[in-house]
């Protein structure tokens, strides 16, 4: 079978097509048949070095991806054979990531995907679907869980509304019942995060964006789903409501987090971070079964008129895949898989 491979860390560059034996599903795991592969910033991140890699070893990169099981390991129900699915963290502490023709891997990590849901949704989902649950249910006295109404009566406020995260904080926000106010820095974006379904969106660039929040949001906002922490620190301070919660889940714009004490405490927020990769199993469990519920609800969508521009590639360009993310796409980027 064809498969990508990186031997040492690098650029792009460092990857190549190779043929693979094909693999074997053992106890508890089924063989998935791949039709498209999904590409996150935290992929090339790892092909970068930044979770360290044993110098000639093998690794197959990228998390996600969709397709169809093909076969089963013991101790799983021969029905899975011929189901489609999406699939979750493939490389996470294994050599074995989604940029191949077949991947094994537990039983949990490949989900039933409808039949009216395309394999470029399924690819799609994963990291960015499951790291935006996760940035929706850890507020105080947030649902643990999301479903239609769990959020009702409640404010999101997305930074970056336009990013695959961003894009899945939108939808699943809205699908829960929340008002959605989002922040932009163009209007090619603007238009992007109203197709998400936002219904407030703030370009930070063209004014006062904390005033133009709090005009929509008078009483301030509960979540903030953010993406650049330490530049937005004001801004978040500026629109939380009180118990609001920013969650964190990446560090565009600096490293380095100034938040001031008293106002935190007289407000009670809370700044909370997310890694998808490491939150507890049964948080984890929940952001599965509820972007699940959320596909076959169809309210999660992608595409540029559902706000996430789609860019294909063949497995031959995965260097050119990797480099569009690297340099900051916006939409998802897809490896299609022979």
């Amino acid at each position: 079978m064809k498969a990508i491979v990186y031997r040492s860390t690098g650029g792009p560059d460092v990857m190549e097509l190779v043929e693979r034996p094909m693999p074997e599903p053992g106890l508890g795991e089924v063989r998935v048949r791949v039709r498209m592969s999904g590409v996150n910033p935290t992929d090339w991140k790892a092909r970068r070095g930044s979770r360290g890699h044993t110098d000639g070893v093998e690794q197959v990169p990228n998390q996600d991806g969709a397709g169809v099981v093909d076969a089963v390991g013991e101790g799983v129900d021969p029905a899975w054979a011929g189901r489609r699915v999406w699939i979750w963290e493939a490389a996470w502490q294994r050599a074995d990531g989604t940029a191949q023709q077949y991947v094994v891997l537990p039983l949990r990590q490949a989900v039933p995907l409808p039949d009216n849901a395309s394999f470029e949704l399924g690819a799609s989902l994963g990291i960015p679907a499951l790291t935006a649950h996760r940035c929706l249910t850890v507020a105080e006295g947030g649902p643990d869980r999301l479903g239609p109404s769990a959020m009702a009566g409640r404010t999101v406020l997305v930074a970056g509304g336009a990013g695959a995260v961003g894009n899945a904080a939108i939808q699943l926000a809205r699908w829960a019942g929340a008002t959605v106010i989002t922040t932009v820095s163009s209007p090619e974006k603007e238009a992007l995060a109203r197709a998400a379904g936002a219904h407030h969106v703030v370009n930070y660039r063209t004014g006062d964006a904390a005033a133009a929040i709090r005009a929509v949001a008078p009483d301030g906002v509960d979540t903030v789903v953010e993406v650049a922490p330490a530049p937005n620190a004001d801004l978040d301070l500026a629109v939380l409501a009180p118990n609001g919660t920013v969650a964190l889940y990446a560090n565009d714009g600096g490293n380095e987090l100034a938040v001031p004490v008293l106002p935190m405490m007289f407000g009670n927020l809370r700044w909370q971070a997310v890694m998808i990769y490491t939150v507890p199993a049964t948080a984890k469990d929940h952001a599965v079964a509820a972007v699940s519920a959320a596909v076959a609800d169809g309210a999660l969508r992608v595409g540029e008129r559902s706000g996430l521009p789609l860019h294909r590639f063949p497995v031959e360009r995965v260097a050119d895949a990797h480099a569009a993310v690297e340099r900051g796409t916006v939409g998802k980027v897809l490896i299609e898989l022979p």
